[in-house]
């Protein structure tokens, strides 16, 4: 972990839906003195979903309900310059400090040149990054989450790096077992990213239902809607 925290620090989770940020967040709770919050998410403004994982704003919201937090989210066009990202982050962060907030915790595991960029654009902010997850072994943290009781869905793949196959897979111990050689079990490199239903900071499961796989841009989506509902796709 990047600081120690105090009895008063304020963070807030660096939140993509899935399972390394939501396991950073439980870590950060329960191991450190941190006052969880809220949830930080970009989202991709034309499709209103959670950028890159293209998980549905409503089930971003409803995983922040289930753990009664606060939730922020940062409008990014699409497609994305990296100067227009960081430009909508700057908006964010300076809103966060205003509210006192004093750490972001991130869910990255051992992506130096991420880890490095991420600790740029924090500098001089008021905001110190994170990083509870970092340096452990990819395959043991993967059950670890699965041990503590964390139900995820892959939501994204990139077919250039695993198969498609594993888009809509529940992340359990059969997953993890029927992975291919090279791809990393936590999907650190980006082989798959995945949407959590269900965690110990949530206060009852969530009800989804499975929709369309789709493959845009490059990636394969497996689609994630409230059960119940009659959501447009």
């Amino acid at each position: 972990m990047t600081a120690a925290a105090s009895t008063t620090d304020r963070a807030v989770v660096s939140f993509s839906s899935g399972k390394d940020a939501a396991f950073a967040w439980w870590v950060a709770k329960t191991t450190a003195r941190f006052e969880i919050v809220g949830l930080l998410t970009t989202i991709t403004a034309p499709f209103d979903r959670v950028s890159m994982h293209g998980v549905r704003r409503s089930i971003l919201e409803a995983q922040a309900r289930a753990a009664g937090l606060a939730l922020w989210t940062v409008p990014i066009p699409h497609p994305c310059p990296n100067e227009a990202y960081e430009r909508a982050m700057a908006g964010a962060v300076a809103d966060l400090r205003a509210r006192g907030v004093s750490h972001v915790i991130f869910g990255d595991i051992f992506l130096q040149d991420v880890r490095a960029y991420r600790e740029r654009m924090l500098e001089g902010t008021g905001l110190t990054p994170v990083f509870p997850l970092w340096g452990r072994d990819t395959g043991e943290l993967a059950r670890a989450m699965i041990d503590a009781g964390f139900d995820a869905r892959v939501v994204t793949v990139d077919p250039k790096a695993a198969p498609r196959s594993l888009a809509g897979r529940r992340f359990d111990e059969g997953f993890l077992a029927h992975l291919p050689p090279g791809v990393d079990p936590c999907g650190e490199r980006g082989e798959f990213h995945t949407c959590v239903v269900d965690a110990p900071m949530f206060s009852a499961p969530l009800a989804v239902r499975p929709g369309p796989v789709v493959e845009r841009d490059g990636f394969v989506f497996a689609d994630l809607a409230p059960d119940g509902t009659s959501e447009a796709p």
